[in-house]
């Protein structure tokens, strides 16, 4: 339960503002929020966030413990650098307003995305993946949903980018947390 529950509000939160959510509120905006959008990037959300509890959960298993515990810290570090990444999404325009080319843009944006790499790090971390996946999901759909809901206009209203640097050191120290206690094992 604890995995599934960290899992889906962090991927919520951590996703807030991120290139997927502003790529959905942008195509939102200028397709006038039709579902299939929606849909396809709800689609998305859960394809990557079962490639990303699959590869998780997958390497730690070959892993011994305290290797896992590093695999968790070292995941957490590379979602805390993208998030501090600024995120600078261009004006795109889709001529043919193709729902496959939007949802290839979406699934490789999101697989390398901080959201996802929280629920690579939960999935390597939970004794059962498959809570860390069903959260993610959910988190994903629900960021996706929102930026369809809100447009690109309204999104763009929020203080982003600073709630994304406090979110990327948040994660830092917690993955130098988790580090250092895989390495000393203070606990």
């Amino acid at each position: 339960m604890d995995a599934f529950l960290l899992a889906m509000i962090l991927t919520f939160v951590i996703a807030f503002g991120g290139r997927e959510q502003s790529i959905v509120a942008l195509f939102s905006s200028q397709l006038d929020r039709n579902v299939p959008l929606l849909l396809i990037a709800g689609a998305c959300a859960v394809v990557s966030a079962v490639v990303m509890a699959y590869a998780g959960s997958s390497i730690a298993a070959i892993l011994p413990r305290r290797a896992a515990e590093m695999l968790v810290a070292f995941a957490l570090a590379i979602a805390a650098f993208e998030l501090a990444w600024p995120v600078k999404l261009k004006r795109m325009k889709e001529p043919t307003r193709s729902y496959v080319a939007i949802g290839a843009v979406l699934i490789f944006r999101q697989i390398g995305d901080a959201a996802r790499f929280v629920v690579f790090a939960l999935a390597a971390w939970a004794i059962y993946p498959t809570t860390a996946l069903l959260g993610g999901a959910m988190g994903g759909v629900a960021a996706v949903g929102l930026g369809w809901a809100l447009g690109l206009d309204k999104l763009e209203r929020f203080p982003l980018r600073a709630m994304r640097l406090a979110l990327s050191v948040c994660l830092f120290l917690a993955a130098l947390m988790i580090g250092l206690n895989a390495r000393y094992v203070f606990l």
